[in-house]
């Protein structure tokens, strides 16, 4: 039996801290969803509903941007520890990203009250691409846990890509709202993400590669 020595044994990770790390990271991502549902509840009014439903859309969005984000940044600065994080968090991120979404969904229904008028918005592109998106969440979210990642093997990073068609319809979602005018606080926040990606583009498949010779 091969036992650790003194070093290893004190630089191992506690099983305690590693719970309270993860305890506190999800206290930390579902601090403004708990906020908007207190708020809610305390107001009990029904425009409460209403006016939390682009905030969680928002924050659904903005987890996305920073699960999205580790990999590029983690390739741009190297050995910085806030990218390494960011990566090793990624799944929790995007877990809850959709769990915002969830929220803005929820929220969107309970405001419309009725099946007739969510019907009736399907058509408008705003909505439709908003619904798209929540749906393509859907798997992605379910199969986070480590049993679907070795279950599904180069499965799992094969729907796992699907990430980039949602974060382009959460892009045209957002910029789509109240007749395009929500084009620039979409822009604002999906900017650096785009800029991060050209760069990945550009560092792995168009920048100049050194001869054979």
């Amino acid at each position: 039996m091969i036992q650790r020595s003194p070093i290893e044994t004190a630089s191992a990770p506690s099983p305690w801290r590693n719970l309270l790390h993860l305890y506190g990271l999800w206290a930390l991502f579902a601090a403004p969803g708990v906020a908007m549902t207190v708020a809610i509840f305390i107001s009990g009014e029904s425009a409460v509903i209403h006016e939390m439903i682009h905030p969680s859309g928002e924050f659904s969005a903005r987890f996305l941007i920073v699960a999205m984000m580790a990999t590029p940044l983690a390739l741009l600065l190297r050995g910085w520890r806030g990218p390494k994080w960011m990566k090793k968090n990624r799944r929790y991120l995007g877990v809850a990203a959709f769990g915002y979404a969830l929220l803005h969904t929820v929220l969107y229904l309970i405001d419309k009250a009725a099946l007739d008028p969510v019907l009736s918005d399907l058509p408008k592109f705003y909505i439709w691409t908003g619904w798209v998106a929540f749906l393509i969440f859907v798997p992605l979210a379910v199969t986070s846990c480590d049993w679907f990642v070795r279950q599904m093997g180069t499965w799992w990073k094969w729907l796992q890509r699907w990430t980039y068609a949602a974060a382009v319809l959460t892009l045209a979602h957002w910029a789509a709202l109240n007749d395009w005018g929500g084009v620039a606080p979409a822009l604002v926040h999906f900017g650096p993400l785009i800029a991060l990606e050209c760069y990945r583009v550009w560092y792995w498949y168009l920048r100049a590669r050194p001869s054979a010779d």
